[in-house]
């Protein structure tokens, strides 16, 4: 790769949907013009052949679509009967839909912290939440508006930034416990496990052709994919996702037939025939229109994630010997399809560095700037500065570089060099 002038002028954006689209317009152009053809813009055939096709994607039984990521995990948790005295505990460092979702069916949100490498939910703070006394006024739990830990009925694993949670140890609590498991695999369609049961048993090569690193095998043996390793998985097909529609959508996977057959029911109200209510649902069907555009889109996502991760490996080899930044950390046993390139910058300079990055054209982003448990509103539930450490650090140190299939060698050389210079000139423009 050429080295790039950090000097020169030139515009990065963090993510450029145009460019994706121009390599698929004819598929596109004609799928959207069979849909308006057709008449049938509410489920439908489209609908169902994209069901059937993430189904066999993923490896599941069943996939339900739905209208938006957040009704994914809503319906998943009107479908286990999750409501007002229960308790679900979810990471803080995570977009707000996942707790917004337990709040609205009446749950409560329980907290926890995360694994500082991967920045996913920590199974060790599951265990600690579940093992407090309620008594104990330590507990973030004992508040007016709290749950007991005897009380907790599920568990919501996310897999941020495309590289899935410690699922070996969250299934086992889950089934120590009795409790029920909600994947958010909004972030990580593809995104394979490979249980550490299983680590040095014979394998096959990796269909992803992913970058061998030394802390992950490039051949990995048999794996479930994100969002099928527990009772319910859910992902978003939101514009900006690996997977994106050209507008809001949502998929419920399960392999569980009953479940599949109550989130089908809660998508149309409830109604089952139509007009006669077992259950009271919610509107929440994906169009048909979003349907056609993600199947023409679904067959291109693997070369797509290798894309993404020859971005993240280039990233990778440039940026390791920058002293003030962490790249990030794949778990062994797991792919990382890096929905988001997410650094950490360390000694309190990442909005410095941020700032920096745009005034030379570069997109950024800071995915998330506060934890949920500090949020304004969910200060009735008593959590306070300090209480989560780890997802508190992160959110001061997070920066999500340009990462996208389409990102040119000359553009992601500019982004790195530009990253050398802050911190060779002291973050001086």
């Amino acid at each position: 790769m050429n080295s790039t002038n950090p000097t020169d002028s030139m515009h990065v954006p963090i993510l450029d949907l145009t460019r994706q689209y121009e390599t698929i317009k004819p598929e596109i152009d004609a799928a959207v013009a069979s849909v308006l053809a057709s008449g049938r813009f509410i489920l439908g055939p489209e609908v169902e052949a994209f069901e059937e096709e993430v189904a066999q994607y993923c490896g599941v039984k069943h996939a339900i679509g739905v209208a938006s990521g957040t009704d994914a995990l809503l319906l998943s948790l009107k479908a286990l009967g999750i409501g007002p005295g229960d308790g679900v505990i979810l990471p803080s460092f995570t977009f707000f839909a996942t707790a917004g979702v337990v709040h609205n069916v009446g749950a409560t949100p329980i907290f926890a912290d995360i694994d500082p490498k991967t920045f996913n939910l920590d199974p060790a703070a599951v265990r600690r939440i579940l093992e407090s006394s309620p008594t104990n006024s330590t507990n973030p739990m004992n508040s007016t508006n709290s749950t007991n830990p005897s009380d907790v009925k599920a568990i919501i694993p996310v897999h941020l930034y495309g590289q899935m949670a410690n699922m070996d140890e969250i299934m086992a609590i889950a089934k120590e416990y009795n409790i029920a498991v909600v994947e958010d695999a909004a972030q990580a369609i593809g995104a394979e496990y490979r249980s550490a049961s299983s680590l040095n048993e014979p394998h096959e090569p990796h269909e992803l052709n992913e970058p061998n690193k030394p802390n992950e095998p490039h051949e990995l043996g048999p794996s479930a994919r994100a969002g099928t390793i527990d009772d319910l998985g859910c992902f978003s097909f939101f514009p900006t996702k690996n997977l994106g529609a050209y507008g809001d959508g949502g998929m419920v996977v399960t392999n569980d037939d009953e479940l599949a057959e109550r989130v089908s029911i809660l998508r149309v109200h409830g109604s089952k025939p139509k007009y006669y209510h077992r259950m009271v649902g919610v509107n929440s069907r994906l169009d048909a229109l979003q349907a056609a555009i993600l199947r023409v889109k679904l067959p291109h996502l693997d070369e797509w994630t290798a894309a993404r991760q020859r971005v993240a490996s280039t990233y990778e080899d440039m940026l390791k010997e920058v002293q003030g930044i962490e790249t990030p950390y794949r778990s062994p046993g797991r792919t990382q399809i890096f929905h988001q390139y997410t650094i950490r910058v360390l000694n309190g300079r990442r909005d410095q560095l941020r700032d920096f990055l745009k005034e030379k054209g570069i997109g950024t982003f800071v995915y998330y700037p506060l934890s949920l448990h500090l949020q304004e509103c969910f200060q009735e539930l008593g959590y306070k500065k300090g209480d989560l450490p780890k997802s508190e650090l992160a959110s001061q140190q997070v920066l999500s570089l340009p990462v996208f299939p389409e990102l040119t060698e000359e553009e992601q050389d500019y982004v790195v060099q530009a990253i050398k210079a802050f911190f060779q000139n002291g973050g001086a423009a």
